[in-house]
């Protein structure tokens, strides 16, 4: 693991060899943390949302009013993650945005990416949650999952994947 100022951090998961500032349909995956099931229960193939993930898919659905170059694809919350489908699509007549410093460039998500938008996603379904409902530590894994989905049959798999993600919930990796 890699030191930053004396202290460990998490290495970045995503592709090396991809720009994920450009245009890309991407598959997300995003957990809670610890896997806790904050966001309602899975029962006879349905997904039952609790408040809380009630407010985490309406934030979902907020995402192109805020990151306009953004659709969305399926989505599904289940009680420990979410699965979403995210396509960033580039204006040519969008400003280019010029780093103050190279250091922080290089460490932190450039606007307009994949990283920017789900970061701002997990901040703002955290806040709302942890005002309205601070006795329940809600948090989010550091990381999340992302597959760039390149072609139209992966596409058509990954849709199907999360649409039928709660019907398959027992066998689910993030069942628990």
């Amino acid at each position: 693991m890699e030191k930053w100022k004396n202290k460990y951090r998490i290495l970045s998961t995503r592709a090396t060899w991809w720009d994920y500032s450009g245009e890309g349909t991407y598959f997300i995956t995003i957990c809670t943390i610890n896997r806790v099931h904050y966001f309602g229960n899975c029962n006879q193939e349905k997904m039952k949302l609790s408040a809380l993930g009630a407010i985490v898919q309406g934030f979902w659905y907020e995402i192109p009013k805020h990151f306009p170059f953004v659709d969305l694809g399926e989505f599904i919350v289940m009680p420990n993650h979410i699965h979403g489908i995210i396509s960033v699509k580039k204006d040519e007549n969008q400003p280019v945005v010029n780093e103050k410093s190279t250091f922080y460039s290089k460490i932190s998500p450039k606007k307009g990416s994949v990283a920017s938008v789900i970061r701002s996603f997990k901040s703002v379904c955290s806040k709302c949650i942890r005002e309205n409902f601070p006795q329940l530590g809600f948090g989010w894994q550091p990381l999340y999952w992302d597959n760039i989905i390149q072609n139209e049959p992966a596409f058509e798999k990954i849709s199907n994947y999360i649409i039928n993600n709660p019907a398959n919930w027992e066998k689910d990796k993030f069942y628990t």
